[in-house]
């Protein structure tokens, strides 16, 4: 409230990781000045993480270009809009007039689930666009989890996420909630919900190479050897069936494949596998034994278990234990979210169209699309390979590529080679100096928010919209009306025609689809009545009024007066509870059957290709990444409160390997992998398993055609370097970023 007639406080939800928390801001003279965690807000409840807290530092930072860029030659010049957007249309021409649209690729960065009006209006940019070649930060991350549910659920956005705050056991695979916040399980204060369950008698066990913050807070860790969880869970599995541990009554009506996964999996003894995974018989046993007689647990596994050569393996077992120890989709297991904005369909039948991947097929190397994507690790090669639909032209959107995916210095020798780019980015980053032209967008403190990703991912339902903090720079268009000039355009519309009829045309198809669909509850509705009902809002946040009234808490435009609109979320500046995670099967499955698909055909070929690697020698010295609770990917590196302090970038390694290497704590050496070496200071630590040495991703911000002063002071060393874009992650073309075999020299 405000305290003078120059300060006042107001809320917002922070937009810089998974989390969503709630800040408390403080503004002077129109100016923030302090970032507190609110603690009135209904999820986060005052938790705040170090990133949060300096959002005001991001608003701020003197690198933020404030208007766009044109390239000319090697050296840069500040343009106007008008100028800039003329640049755009005289570049994309050659294109536009030609039927080959393949020869434009779009490549869509991290932060883009972040953003609010990113998140609504991207997917009718790529459908303006209609390319082929679209890449996104989904193929070095998650995208196995949403193969894995896909295939298993019906839909890959159907995904459980652990019941943190009613779970009594949590097995943890390939994350440190303690330093990531979370990932693919959106929950506030993740390490406070962590030490809850430890407090109320539970118990938190973590498999890892590295004995991270996460497994140093949890009752017991095990070291396992890179990329060999599959082969761990396989051995979980075994065990149940062995010791007829199986608990399915929950949703054995609902469930297909039962007896195909007990086949599966008998060939993956504790035995058969322990000297491969590093951990003992007993060991796999005693977990598999605690998952079963647990009153409630979940298996939650994230990023260490997705960037494998078998990572939608990973997954689908994952899940394949909640089922079998009974429990998915019960409170205090693995569940289901039900967001505010989700689809409403409550007198739908179960099931539904099914999930598939491979409907069409990259030029070069014929990797198949999974979600309408191809895996990144392929960019390069599209834009190097001459013939037909070769990629000469390119839009990166939030993103630095050229250090967040696989060798980047192929990468960004391909840049080079391209006929013309444009980039929607605030920073002149490794990847954007390429760029023929860049946009910048608003501050995150200069547009609203509501987070459109992650409520389908959170612990418990709640919804929170945040208005813009502070007012736009003069001039500076917002980003939806960014993002409606480039739909306009691969549109064909003339640049004569407003931007308002184009976003109209968006509003009214959404909300034609939705009085269209039989199983709506506003089938036959009148267009116009909807429309009308939602002004005066516009842009995004009419988006979001509709789905939010459409959705399942929703008003319903009138058949349910007390249901939720924007104008009562715009009135709840600490957002709206909606109660604990609920049992939705069979409500929730899309597969054609309407059952949990236990046993997909492609997982018994993955399980075929497994044991062949199974069978083959280890590699004696792997890299993985690590995380880090100040650091976000490559894009909050800028931010001097955030990279000061101790190095990170450092190579952590076990004292054996260290002493096998002759190399002594702090000494530089050469890391070599196939893709690549790289050069960095030693630092070594029993928190490692031996055999296995550690660096983190993001950085490598030494690159001369950047203009990053804070980055590049503290720039680190790119472990992308090392990494192969030729190794994926088969069924999903998710990159292989862990168990990368390297060489080590002085």
């Amino acid at each position: 409230m405000p305290s003078s007639a120059s300060t006042t406080t107001t809320f917002r939800t922070c937009p810089l990781c998974e989390a969503t928390c709630g800040l408390k801001l403080t503004l002077e003279e129109g100016k923030v000045t302090r970032v507190e965690g609110d603690p009135d807000d209904v999820f986060s409840q005052g938790f705040l993480c170090p990133k949060g807290a300096v959002l005001h530092h991001l608003h701020n930072d003197p690198d933020w270009l404030r208007a766009p860029q044109i390239r000319e030659g090697s050296t840069w010049r500040e343009a106007s809009w008008e100028e800039a957007w003329a640049r755009v249309e005289e570049g994309f021409a050659p294109f536009l007039s030609s039927s080959n649209r393949n020869a434009i690729a779009l490549y869509l960065g991290n932060p883009n689930v972040h953003n609010f009006s990113n998140s609504i209006y991207m997917r009718p940019l790529i459908k303006t666009l209609r390319s082929r070649n679209l890449f996104t930060a989904s193929t070095v991350d998650q995208i196995p989890k949403h193969v894995s549910s896909g295939l298993m659920f019906g839909h890959p956005r159907i995904i459980p996420v652990p019941d943190l705050d009613r779970t009594d056991y949590l097995l943890i695979l390939g994350a440190n909630p303690m330093a990531s916040n979370g990932s693919l399980c959106t929950a506030p204060d993740f390490p406070g919900r962590l030490k809850k369950i430890l407090q109320r008698g539970g118990k938190v066990v973590v498999l890892d190479p590295r004995k991270t913050r996460t497994a140093k807070l949890a009752s017991e860790h095990h070291f396992i050897q890179p990329g060999t969880d599959p082969l761990f869970l396989l051995a979980v599995a075994h065990t149940l069936f062995a010791e007829e541990r199986i608990s399915v009554e929950n949703i054995a009506e609902h469930l297909a494949g039962l007896e195909q996964v007990k086949a599966w999996v008998e060939p993956f003894s504790p035995e058969s596998v322990s000297e491969r995974c590093g951990l003992s018989p007993d060991s796999i046993r005693h977990i598999a034994r605690a998952l079963s007689e647990a009153s409630s647990a979940a298996v939650y596994g994230r990023i260490g278990t997705c960037t494998t050569p078998f990572g939608t393996l990973t997954s689908w077992l994952v899940d394949v234990v909640n089922v079998l120890t009974g429990n998915l989709d019960q409170p205090g297991g693995a569940m289901f979210p039900k967001s505010a904005h989700s689809r409403h369909r409550p007198n739908a039948a179960p099931g539904g169209r099914g999930f598939r991947t491979g409907r069409w097929s990259s030029r070069v190397s014929q990797k198949p699309e999974v979600m309408g994507e191809l895996p990144v690790g392929i960019l390069a090669e599209e834009i190097e390979t001459a013939g037909e639909d070769q990629v000469r032209a390119l839009i990166t959107v939030a993103g630095n590529p050229v250090l967040s995916t696989p060798n980047g210095e192929r990468l960004s020798r391909a840049l080079k080679q391209l006929d013309f780019m444009v980039s929607v980015d605030p920073y002149r980053n490794e990847t954007t100096q390429y760029a023929d032209v860049i946009l910048p967008p608003p501050t995150p403190l200069q547009h609203s928010h509501y987070d459109i990703a992650f409520y389908d991912l959170a612990v418990r339902n709640v919804a929170n919209y945040s208005s813009a903090t502070l007012p736009r720079d003069e001039n500076q268009p917002c980003e939806t009306d960014i993002l409606l000039h480039l739909i306009r355009l691969f549109s064909g519309q003339d640049s004569s025609v407003p931007l308002s009829f184009v976003d109209d045309f968006i509003a009214m198809q959404l909300v034609q689809g939705e009085i269209g669909a039989e199983d709506s509850p506003l089938s036959g509705r009148d267009m116009d009545e909807i429309l009308s009902a939602l002004q005066p809002h516009r842009g995004a946040e009419r988006v979001l009024d509709f789905l939010l009234r459409a959705g399942p808490y929703g008003d319903g435009f009138g058949a349910n007066p007390d249901g939720l609109t924007l104008n009562k979320l715009m009135e709840a500046p600490h957002g709206i509870d909606l109660g604990p995670l609920q049992p939705r099967i069979p409500e929730v499955l899309a597969t054609p059957s309407g059952k949990v698909e236990l046993a997909p055909e492609s997982m018994g070929e993955e399980l075929t290709r497994l044991q062949e690697w199974h069978n083959k020698e280890a590699p004696s010295l792997q890299l993985i990444g690590r995380r880090h609770l100040r650091s976000n990917n490559s894009w909050l590196h800028n931010l001097s409160p955030l990279v000061r302090g101790k190095d990170r970038c450092t190579l952590l390694i076990h004292p054996n390997d260290a002493a096998d290497h002759n190399i002594s704590d702090g000494e530089t050496v050469t890391v070599k992998a196939r893709a690549g070496s790289l050069q960095v200071a030693v630092e070594v630590t029993d928190t490692m398993m031996p055999g296995v040495v550690s660096l983190p991703h993001g950085w490598g911000h030494n690159q001369a055609g950047a203009s990053m002063q804070v980055a590049s002071q503290h720039p680190g060393v790119n472990s992308n370097l090392l990494t192969d874009e030729n190794q994926m992650d088969r069924p999903s073309g998710n990159a292989v970023l862990n168990g990368i075999p390297v060489t080590l020299q002085k």
